[in-house]
């Protein structure tokens, strides 16, 4: 439904772009959501992605375009732009978003566009650059409500009302003390439902879930998503409260993470490529399928050790494809398993062992299951005993080793705190394959004795 509407935006923008109908131009692109208009730039020359942000009356919603944009885009984009009329967008959008867009441009015109904002603004997006972008305070928004503990409801409802209107997602009013250290949070509900005259600090909820500055984002998302709440606040060293993380950009991390391990996981980089040129969609892949390659080379010398052997009995080379392709497949399991396991929390480097002999008993079980299957067929094919034992074997070994190794990798690379989708990729593959291939010719050189 989404996609359709989506290829009908598309098609009817570009449509009129050629027609040069300025009026429905106009018409669509201002009753058109940001999101969907960020669709339609991916699909447009940048000299049509210009004239088309042209369209665009709103300030508001450039800075919503803005957001959404890839980085490319984004970048493309701003060229074209006045510098005055960038500073006017950003000083319009939330102060984390802007951070976010800033760190994306090249130093001097960043600068530039720091000088030229808003003072108080320009303040705030400085020190959200400061922190590194993947963490708490890199991803916070520092509007936020934040009241003393002696202050009455009814004082505190006024304060919404009057002082706070701009705040971009009031969900919690936090209780600070006269440090600003973080005591308490109240819902609006909570507010709302106790007597005008009650101190905030005799209903306030005193077990607050608060991150860190230097968290991880992804250990951020985890929290809001485990426990179920709108916002997390963010403290400093001292317990200061210093900005909020909203569920809308955990959103935004639990589907940028998922895309990066999928990526990883794949051998195809950890950016997103649908977007990118194809000489930077190159680079990108180009490094990471260069361990495939080394593999297949060195899989190539040992089978080309065994040629002699090969050359005797043509055959075992028939079922060299299936024992890899049951190997890899088996491995890859078992590290998607564990890599996502990680990622979502049950499953912590802790159970290191406890997880790798559950996925080796499996794999043991499979590979005797598949082994026996497979050495069925070698016998009926080829009625050599010795043949159908090899093949067993070597689908059991090279089975268990890979599910092994598919679950070994990931873990030991998440106690190492390097990211374990890595684990998954063309590496613990490319791996299993020399294995299987190391085993499944020394087996039957052994038992047919050539």
């Amino acid at each position: 439904m989404q996609g359709d509407r989506s290829k009908i935006l598309i098609e009817s923008i570009k449509r009129l772009l050629r027609r040069g109908a300025v009026a429905k131009l106009l018409k669509i692109v201002n009753k058109a959501h940001a999101s969907d208009l960020s669709m339609v730039f991916h699909s447009l020359s940048r000299s049509n992605q210009r004239k088309l942000f042209g369209f665009i009356k709103d300030i508001e919603k450039k800075g919503e375009l803005f957001s959404e944009l890839d980085e490319d885009i984004f970048l493309n984009l701003i060229e074209g732009i006045d510098l005055n009329q960038v500073v006017e967008i950003l000083d319009n959008m939330p102060t984390d978003d802007v951070a976010d867009l800033i760190g994306r441009l090249p130093e001097e015109k960043s600068d530039t566009i720091l000088e030229k904002m808003k003072k108080e603004g320009s303040k705030e997006v400085e020190g959200l650059l400061s922190y590194d972008d993947d963490t708490a305070g890199g991803i916070m928004v520092p509007d936020f409500i934040a009241l003393r503990e002696d202050v009455p409801a009814g004082n505190a409802i006024m304060s919404l009302q009057k002082e706070h209107m701009d705040v971009e997602m009031p969900f919690y009013l936090y209780v600070v003390d006269e440090y600003g250290k973080l005591t308490g949070v109240c819902s609006l509900r909570q507010l709302v439902v106790v007597k005008p005259d009650t101190p905030l600090k005799d209903f306030m909820t005193t077990d607050v879930f608060a991150v860190k500055t230097n968290m991880d984002q992804e250990e951020v998302a985890k929290i809001v998503a485990h426990y179920d709440i709108l916002a997390v606040p963010v403290v400093d060293e001292t317990n200061k409260l210093v900005g909020i993380v909203t569920v809308d950009d955990v959103i935004d991390i639990i589907r940028e993470e998922a895309t990066e391990d999928i990526l990883k996981m794949a051998g195809a980089g950890e950016e997103f490529v649908e977007t990118k040129s194809v000489l930077k969609s190159i680079r990108i892949r180009l490094p990471w399928l260069f361990a495939c390659c080394i593999g297949g080379i060195i899989a190539s010398f040992i089978i080309s050790h065994f040629q002699e052997s090969l050359s005797k009995v043509a055959y075992i080379a028939a079922f060299i494809p299936v024992i890899m392709g049951m190997s890899g497949n088996i491995g890859i399991q078992s590290s998607t398993i564990v890599v996502r396991g990680l990622a979502t929390g049950r499953l912590n480097v802790k159970d290191l062992w406890a997880v790798v002999f559950k996925e080796l008993t499996i794999g043991l079980i499979l590979g005797m299951v598949y082994g026996l299957f497979i050495g069925l067929v070698a016998q009926v094919q080829y009625s050599r005993e010795a043949l159908a034992i090899s093949v067993a074997l070597a689908v059991i070994c090279s089975m268990s080793l890979a599910a092994l190794s598919g679950s070994l990798a990931p873990m030991l690379f998440a106690r190492l705190n390097m990211d374990p989708a890595v684990a998954t990729g063309p590496f613990v593959t490319t791996a299993i394959d020399i294995i299987s291939v190391f085993l499944y010719f020394n087996i039957a050189v052994t038992l047919l004795g050539i």
